[in-house]
C-alpha cells in the first residue's frame, strides 16, 4: 500500500521532483520510442494544426496533495503567476485571434489576482474554462462567492471527481474530499451550472485510481449521471475520461507499486494510431506560471520548453512562430494517444 503524501514530492526533495530524474525513467523503455512510432506513420514533423485554447498554469499552490497529480501541485508549493504575466498573456491574446482560455493550476484560484485575471479576459469576450477541484470552493470563506463570480462571467467550469462513491474519490485525492466536492457541485447546480438546458458549462474529470487505462468515456458518463442524480440530485453536463501520464507524482506511484513497466506496456499496446491527430499540443500552448511556453501541460511538467527557434517565454508571442512550430515529444506522449486517446477535453477519437 503506498503512503498517502501530506507534501509534494518537491517539498520532500524527492528525486522524482526533478525532471532530468523522470525523463531518464520515461527515456528507458526498451527498443520503443514514440517518435519512432509517428515516424513510421509519416507523421514527423509533428506539428499544430493551429492554436485555439491558450491554456494557463496560474501557479502550483493547491489545497489537496492528489496522488495521480502530474503537477506535483500542493499547500506548500509557492510558485504562482505575476499580474505582470498574466499583463503578458492578455498582451498576447490581444494580437491573436485565439478564442479559448483555459485556467488551471494547482488551484488556479488560489492565485491572488485570478478573478482580476478572468474579470480581464470576460472583458474581451475570451471564453473562459477554470479547472477547479470543487473542495477549494468550500476550503475558505473568500472562496464561497466562486459559484457566482463564475456565472457572473460564464466561465466554464471543469471538475475532478474521480469516481461517484467516497471511498475511491478519497483514495486518490484525500480524506473528506469526496463529501467537499458534493457539497460544491450542489452550490454550483443552486445557481444554474450543469443543468441539462442551462448554458452554464458543469463537465466533470474522471482519472482512473491505479494503473489502469479509464473504461469508455461514453458509459462512464452514463453511470456517473445516474448515480449522481440517484445519490445526490447532482446535475452535470459531460464527463472527460482522462488517461493518467507516467509523470510526477503519477510516476513515482507507478515505481512504488513496481507497476511502472506494465503501465507502460499497456500504454504502448494500446498505441492508436487514429488518436494521435486530435491530441491538444495540435491545438493549444501552454503558458508555465512563470511565462514560459510548451506544448502541452505534461510537456510543462517535465520542463520540455519549445525550441527550434520557437519563442519560449510568452513575452516574445508570435503566433506565426508558434504555428509553425515542431512539438517536442516523448515517450509519455504515449498516454495520449492509448485507446480512445486523451486529451484535456477527454478522448480523442
Amino acid at each position: 500500500m503506498i503512503k498517502e503524501r501530506k507534501i509534494s514530492l518537491q517539498g520532500q526533495d524527492h528525486q522524482l521532483s526533478h525532471t532530468d530524474k523522470q525523463l531518464e525513467i520515461l527515456e528507458q523503455l526498451d527498443q520503443v520510442n514514440f517518435t519512432d512510432r509517428l515516424r513510421g506513420l509519416g507523421k514527423l514533423p509533428f506539428k499544430p494544426i493551429g492554436i485555439d485554447i491558450f491554456q494557463v498554469n496560474m501557479g502550483k499552490m493547491c489545497n489537496q496533495v492528489c496522488k495521480h497529480c502530474h503537477v506535483d501541485a500542493g499547500p506548500d508549493r509557492k510558485e504562482i503567476m505575476t499580474q505582470e504575466t498574466m499583463q503578458q498573456c492578455l498582451d498576447a491574446l490581444d494580437q491573436s485571434d485565439i478564442s479559448t482560455v483555459d485556467l488551471t493550476g494547482g488551484a488556479p484560484e488560489m492565485n491572488p489576482d485570478f478573478e482580476w485575471f478572468v474579470e480581464e479576459l470576460s472583458s474581451r469576450g475570451k471564453h473562459v474554462i477554470v479547472r477547479c477541484n470543487l473542495t477549494i470552493i468550500l476550503a475558505n470563506k473568500k472562496y464561497n462567492n466562486l459559484p457566482e463570480f463564475f456565472k457572473k462571467h460564464k466561465v466554464e467550469v471543469v471538475s475532478s471527481l474521480p469516481h461517484f462513491s467516497a471511498k475511491r474519490t478519497d483514495a486518490q485525492r484525500g480524506d473528506g474530499v469526496f463529501e467537499k466536492s458534493i457539497e460544491a457541485l450542489k452550490m454550483l447546480n443552486a445557481v444554474g451550472y450543469g443543468l441539462p438546458d442551462s448554458d452554464l458549462k458543469l463537465n466533470l474529470v474522471y482519472n482512473p485510481s491505479g494503473a489502469f487505462l479509464p473504461a469508455d468515456q461514453t458509459g462512464l458518463e452514463s453511470e456517473f449521471k445516474r448515480k449522481l442524480k440517484v445519490g445526490f440530485d447532482i446535475d452535470f453536463h459531460e464527463l472527460y475520461a482522462i488517461t493518467n501520464l507516467p509523470i510526477s507524482r503519477f510516476l513515482d506511484y507507478l515505481v512504488a507499486s513496481e507497476n511502472y513497466e506494465e503501465y507502460m506496456q499497456k500504454l504502448i499496446d494500446a498505441f492508436n494510431p487514429g488518436a494521435v491527430d486530435g491530441v491538444m499540443c495540435r491545438n493549444t500552448i501552454s503558458v508555465g506560471w512563470d511565462g514560459h511556453l510548451y506544448d502541452c501541460d505534461f510537456n510543462q511538467m517535465l520542463d520540455l520548453k519549445l525550441n527550434h527557434g520557437a519563442p519560449n517565454h510568452i513575452r516574445d508571442f508570435d503566433v506565426t512562430l508558434l504555428t509553425d512550430r515542431k512539438i517536442i515529444l516523448n515517450n509519455h506522449c504515449f498516454g495520449c494517444t492509448a485507446g480512445a486517446g486523451s486529451s484535456c477535453g477527454g478522448v480523442t477519437t
